[in-house]
């Protein structure tokens, strides 16, 4: 149809809607007609449009739940990281017990020995020596000879020696480390 050939009411420029071409053979239908014949096409729009609302419906819930369950997760995890953080010295702490009681028991007795002192220092220092194992406290004690580690020892003082520049001479204080993480350094003198 050309613009010369324009029905009444439409003004010149304007194409009309392209129809299927079933439905351009009978131009002349209504709204009811077009759903009639949308349903015995197979196209249940009403149907469609409910299944999609509740697919809609459950895709909601599905998302509310997993927000709810990772929320959750992310709440216990704090909590658990700070009972880890509150509670991190418990096992230590636990493990000095018996030195402490130890220590006590020594103090209790009204006239020690200096052979009971001993041996009685000597047994508290191994429940230490035990506690600090079970604990992963690892004592440093570098040997005269050894180079200097500066991760792990700290040089006091430099003294003239026979020995290799840079290797200790002497151990003034022992160092310790946690598991991988240095506690204290040892404290030595080293060679010139």
């Amino acid at each position: 149809m050309n613009q010369a050939e324009s029905q009444p009411g439409q003004q010149a420029g304007q194409t009309e809607p392209e129809l299927p071409k079933d439905l351009a053979d009978n131009a002349t239908f209504t709204a009811d007609e077009l759903a009639q014949q949308a349903m015995e096409g197979g196209l249940d729009l009403g149907q469609r449009l409910t299944e999609a609302e509740a697919k809609l419906a459950e895709m909601q819930d599905a998302f509310l739940r997993a927000k709810a369950d990772a929320e959750n997760i992310r709440r216990r995890a704090q909590e658990d990281i700070s009972k880890a953080h509150k509670f991190a010295i418990e096992g230590f702490a636990e493990a000095l017990l018996p030195v402490k009681d130890s220590l006590e028991m020594a103090l209790k007795i009204e006239v020690p020995s200096v052979e009971s002192l001993k041996e009685g220092v000597d047994m508290t220092l191994k429940q230490l020596v035990a506690a600090f194992e079970r604990n992963r406290l690892v004592e440093l004690d570098p040997k005269p000879g050894e180079k200097l580690d500066p991760m792990k020892h700290q040089a006091i003082s430099m003294v003239p020696s026979e020995q290799e520049a840079n290797t200790i001479v002497s151990v003034l204080q022992k160092g310790y480390m946690i598991s991988d993480r240095l506690l204290r350094p040892a404290l030595v003198t080293v060679s010139q």
